[in-house]
């Protein structure tokens, strides 16, 4: 009996040796490895493992629209340059100031049937809301007539809601539509397309966010623009704070199909139908109008930033 206490004890003896090993093994390397977990977060957030910072990244201008006898014209008109969907190297960024957009010239439009195309990231604080791409308005010229995208954070509360973020269709200085069905992500790269087409003395508008149709019937038929156009603010203080890239104008309505096309395309895709085309700012590095129209933005309070891919994924 005595001799099985002392197996007893020796094994008890050792099992907390055992124990107490493991433990200063713990204490020992459980720091280590917790930095190195926190490292690895801070770097996954920082978007160092997303794919999309070792993609092939295209130069400011590396493509074009090439019109052969001049702007406006369509004969022998063609894409050329890196055109494949390249990512671009950068993005616009805007401070949400009234001092902080791009103005150009008023495209040549006609105002039944158009479609509006850009990519745009929201950020923190987006404590009310900017627009994205406005026809017909620029300061100073707050009450003047247009019609473009807005995207709101009902927060503020307009929208008739306080807990989310909506898109905002303002179709003249005195009124506008809120889409409170499309809602879109803070910190995160949205897709935005909106197609009007005429019906009658009213006109239907076709809103894409990320890859989903709303539809609006029978909304008043916009003012016909004046004044220039807008890219990061539309009228008095809808101003964008965030980054926006790849705005593209149309004299056409596209088809739902195209606007897909050029969702899935990303945010680097090349415009389609460019006999169509009026407008074309990458933003990637300046705001030139790659369209071959001429158009090109004049930025102010805007800065061009090479780390926007850590919030973008492929569609």
């Amino acid at each position: 009996m005595e001799a099985f206490r002392k197996v007893n004890s020796q094994g008890e003896f050792h099992q907390s040796f055992r124990s107490q090993s493991a433990m200063e093994y713990l204490m020992t390397y459980g720091w280590a490895i917790l930095i190195i977990a926190v490292v690895l977060a801070a770097l996954f957030e920082l978007g160092v493992f997303n794919p999309m910072t070792f993609a092939p990244k295209a130069s400011p201008g590396s493509c074009q629209v090439v019109r052969p006898e001049g702007a406006g014209t369509t004969n022998f008109i063609s894409l050329e340059g890196e055109c494949n969907g390249e990512l671009p190297q950068y993005v616009a960024s805007f401070r949400g100031t009234v001092s902080s957009n791009i103005s150009m010239a008023l495209p040549t439009i006609q105002t039944a049937n158009t479609t509006m195309s850009a990519w745009f990231m929201p950020q923190n604080p987006y404590v009310w809301g900017g627009g994205i791409y406005y026809l017909g308005s620029a300061p100073p010229y707050p009450n003047s007539n247009g019609y473009g995208i807005i995207a709101v954070n009902a927060n503020s509360g307009w929208c008739g809601s306080t807990t989310h973020t909506y898109i905002d269709i303002l179709a003249s200085s005195i009124a506008g539509y809120c889409v409170t069905s499309a809602i879109f992500k803070i910190n995160t790269w949205n897709y935005v397309a909106l197609v009007t087409t005429p019906d009658g003395s009213n006109r239907d508008f076709s809103l894409y966010l990320n890859g989903f149709w709303y539809n609006i019937t029978n909304y008043p038929t916009p003012r016909v623009p004046e004044y220039n156009a807008l890219i990061g603010s539309s009228i008095e203080d809808d101003n964008f704070y965030g980054e926006i890239a790849n705005v593209q104008i149309y004299n056409t309505a596209l088809s739902a199909n195209d606007v897909q096309s050029l969702y899935h395309e990303g945010i680097g895709g090349a415009p389609i139908k460019i006999q169509s085309l009026v407008g074309w700012w990458p933003l990637n590095g300046n705001a030139n109008d790659y369209s071959g129209n001429g158009n090109n933005g004049v930025p102010s309070g805007v800065t061009y930033t090479s780390n926007w891919y850590s919030g973008y994924s492929a569609p």
